[in-house]
């Protein structure tokens, strides 16, 4: 069984230079990224609390995720960086939840293979993050954030593997890695995890 997945289209050394150029931008939205997922995780336990083989682990990532936030909220305060004073909306998530099929089943699935996708994206731009460090705390931090949004990536394609046929899941899945790439090759490069 594959549970990681390879994404379509990898991310421009652009953006990263963008993320270096503005880290503080980049910090507060990696904070907001942090809430949302921690939100969206127990929006999943909310939404389908008869899933039950899945909500241990949603909890569990919604923790983790709220962790994450306290964490980078952490890194922030130390270099007197506050927290954006509202979270703006993510182009990239809203065009991948616009896409998503509307019959509960269908959109049940979608969104866990959505949030497998991000997930992804998220653990290959961390290590690109973790990489061009010269501060050794941040190249350690966003090293071990790298594994932890791979990891999440793998429960989330293993999740819809526990409520869908394999074939449904990997032709669904192989179908978002490809959207995935096209709407992250529309947006306009800023310091921003999406």
């Amino acid at each position: 069984m594959k549970l990681n997945l390879d994404l379509a289209v990898p991310s421009k050394q652009e953006w990263i230079d963008a993320v270096m150029a503005d880290f503080p931008s980049f910090l507060q939205d990696h904070a907001d990224c942090e809430r949302k997922a921690s939100a969206m995780a127990m929006s999943f336990v909310a939404k389908y609390p008869d899933r039950t083989e899945i909500l241990p682990e949603l909890i569990a990532t919604g923790i983790e995720e709220l962790e994450h936030f306290q964490q980078v909220y952490d890194l922030m305060a130390k270099r007197g960086i506050g927290l954006s004073h509202s979270i703006g909306e993510d182009l990239y998530v809203k065009q991948l939840i616009k896409l998503c099929h509307s019959g509960r089943e269908e959109r049940f699935m979608d969104r866990l293979l959505v949030a497998s996708v991000v997930e992804t994206r998220g653990a290959e731009r961390f290590r690109m993050v973790s990489e061009a460090q010269d501060d050794e705390e941040m190249h350690r931090f966003y090293k071990i954030l790298w594994a932890s949004e791979a990891k999440h990536g793998h429960i989330f394609v293993k999740m819809a593997l526990t409520y869908f046929p394999k074939n449904d899941v990997y032709k669904r899945l192989a179908w978002w890695v490809e959207n995935e790439g096209k709407i992250l090759d529309s947006l306009e490069i800023k310091a921003a995890l999406h």
